[in-house]
């Protein structure tokens, strides 16, 4: 597996990671825990060093699953968390708000700590932005934690460029997280142009459309009552429907690349920067392995201006939420 670092920080992680998310949490079915703690093992094995959870994912069974499965592997792989919601009381999955108030960040991360089964946490992101509190008193709490030895590198998700100019300014941002796929391009406006001109590395969830860019997904595909996709406009028949010439788009130049319509979507991405490491959220062997080709698909900057070009003329169907 190739290496990546994120932006001009010194975090170097596998050039493709893993979101850990759907492994205890999300759409059904969900695999058991022996099963989800030998496919963590079988990625690290194919050279996966870097794996994405939050405290919310669950709440708290994502955490333990993965510092559980990767405490053989401790000092080999970077492990990504998130502090930012107010969980429900009752621990119930789900939150009733935001919460990034800095007694509440510190609080998350001694729990994350031990959760994670680390002495320190590689990167901590701030998982949405909370309106309520200032992000300078975000950015300040989490410098404390990394001063204290807990905490190593700072991150955000889902922040505007001006929000992450305000923490940067505070602490340095070693990486943010948001969507991004070919099918989702809205920060290639003011967030990646900021993360290049700071220095910050770049990382998409849902780098596969949550799904729908692997050309797997039809007009007839249903979806559990508990996946996000069931309730997500662009997973309507009729939106499905319509984007296929997204999914023919990416056949096309997969038929001349030998590979997949995935392969591509990821490819493409890993193609934009170096400092940019998708998280495909993978459960499965056989589509972790097929994620893992992209790394090695080599798409020129002939085929990247025909795949421009040909997504300037489509127009994608549906809101992402």
């Amino acid at each position: 597996m190739q290496k990546r670092t994120l932006g001009k920080s010194s975090l170097e992680v596998s050039a493709l990671g893993l979101g850990c998310m759907r492994k205890t949490f999300a759409d059904k079915p969900i695999g058991d825990k022996a099963e989800m703690i030998a496919f963590l093992h079988a990625a690290v094995e194919r050279g996966v060093t870097f794996f994405d959870t939050a405290e919310v994912y669950g709440p708290f069974t994502n955490e333990e699953l993965v510092g559980e499965a990767l405490v053989p592997f401790r000092g080999q792989v970077v492990i990504a968390t998130k502090f930012g919601f107010q969980l429900n009381a009752d621990g119930s999955p789900g939150w009733t708000g935001f919460n990034s108030r800095p007694e509440r960040i510190k609080q998350v991360a001694e729990e994350s700590l031990k959760r994670l089964r680390v002495d320190a946490i590689d990167l901590f992101y701030q998982h949405r932005v909370d309106p309520d509190v200032p992000i300078e008193d975000v950015a300040g709490a989490v410098k404390e934690l990394i001063e204290a030895g807990k905490v190593k590198h700072f991150g955000l998700s889902e922040a505007s460029a001006g929000i992450i100019r305000r923490a940067h300014a505070v602490q340095p941002v070693t990486a943010v997280q948001s969507e991004y796929s070919l099918w989702w391009r809205a920060l290639e406006e003011e967030v990646l142009p900021t993360c290049e001109e700071l220095g910050i590395g770049f990382v998409p969830y849902s780098p596969l459309g949550r799904g729908y860019l692997t050309g797997k997904i039809g007009e007839h595909t249903t979806f559990d009552s508990s996946d996000i996709r069931s309730r997500n406009p662009r997973f309507k028949p009729e939106a499905i429907r319509a984007n296929q010439v997204v999914i023919d788009l990416l056949a096309r130049i997969g038929s001349q690349k030998q590979a997949t319509p995935a392969q591509i979507a990821l490819a493409w991405l890993l193609a934009q920067k170096p400092w940019i490491v998708p998280i495909p959220g993978s459960r499965r062997i056989e589509r972790l392995e097929e994620n893992i080709g992209s790394v090695t698909v080599d798409l020129t900057e002939s085929d990247l201006r025909e795949i421009d070009r040909a997504m300037s003329t489509i127009t994608v169907l549906g809101d992402r939420y």
